[in-house]
């Protein structure tokens, strides 16, 4: 759009080709192993039962050794032990409060892993009691807690869902724009560099625009899987390819 010009640095588009996270919730089997077979690798789970099923799937454990599974809904306190217990498990893009981080912390320490668990911090941008997410505000004092604290625990970036069905005729989309700032203002009181701080923005609706403003993770199901229908029993996943060239497409304007 027209705005995109104004006030827009270029170092803000994506030098490397954003993280595309197939949410394959309520998705068989069978699509997720097709994805995987179209090159797809990071695939994103909204319940933790649902998730852990999955990953422990004897098939998919045969056909995709390098999945990367990426935790994107609510988690409560008791299905911690749970979703660090599923295998492959890449990123928790939900942690919304210091309480959740170091029970999180604790359970992956118990674990004994020799890697770090990859986090983000949800952020409720759009303030609507309806999504999760922290209040920005706490934002940064989480992150420094995570960070200082929390040494099971790689803090990666800042999520958020954001408010649906903005009109981008008014300008980017405020939700997005907060996450950005909030981004600068933890990077410059904790410095850290903010290349070490992505940000999981951008869903089916509204990725493109997203991406402009620099979402390094995008979470996409319905375009990729289509549209969820019982009916349907063919796996046809196209959207696998169709949505990859879309995003080469974005980071190659923008530079």
């Amino acid at each position: 759009g027209m705005w995109r010009r104004a006030g827009m640095s270029t170092e803000s588009l994506p030098s490397v080709q954003p993280r595309l996270v197939a949410v394959s919730k309520t998705k068989p089997v069978d699509m997720v192993i097709e994805a995987y077979a179209q090159g797809q690798r990071y695939f994103g789970e909204n319940y933790v039962q649902e998730l852990l099923e999955k990953a422990s799937d004897s098939k998919i454990q045969a056909s995709c050794p390098e999945i990367k599974w990426h935790f994107i809904g609510h988690l409560q306190k008791n299905n911690i032990n749970k979703l660090v217990s599923v295998p492959n498990l890449f990123m928790l893009e939900t942690l919304d409060s210091i309480k959740l981080a170091d029970k999180v912390n604790s359970s992956w320490q118990k674990k004994g892993s020799l890697e770090r668990l990859k986090v983000m911090v949800q952020v409720n941008t759009s303030g609507e009691s309806s999504k999760h997410g922290l209040p920005p505000a706490e934002t940064v004092a989480t992150v420094a807690h995570i960070t200082q604290k929390c040494p099971s625990l790689e803090f990666v970036g800042l999520m958020t869902i954001g408010s649906f069905g903005h009109d981008l005729n008014q300008g980017p989309n405020p939700d997005f724009q907060m996450l950005i700032s909030l981004r600068e203002e933890l990077c410059e009181k904790l410095k850290i560099p903010p290349e070490k701080v992505e940000l999981s923005m951008g869903m089916s609706m509204d990725f493109e625009h997203a991406i402009e403003v620099g979402s390094t993770n995008v979470r996409i199901g319905s375009t990729i899987f289509g549209e969820r229908d019982y009916s349907d029993k063919s796996t046809n996943c196209r959207g696998v390819e169709e949505v990859q060239d879309k995003l080469s497409g974005l980071v190659v304007q923008g530079h």
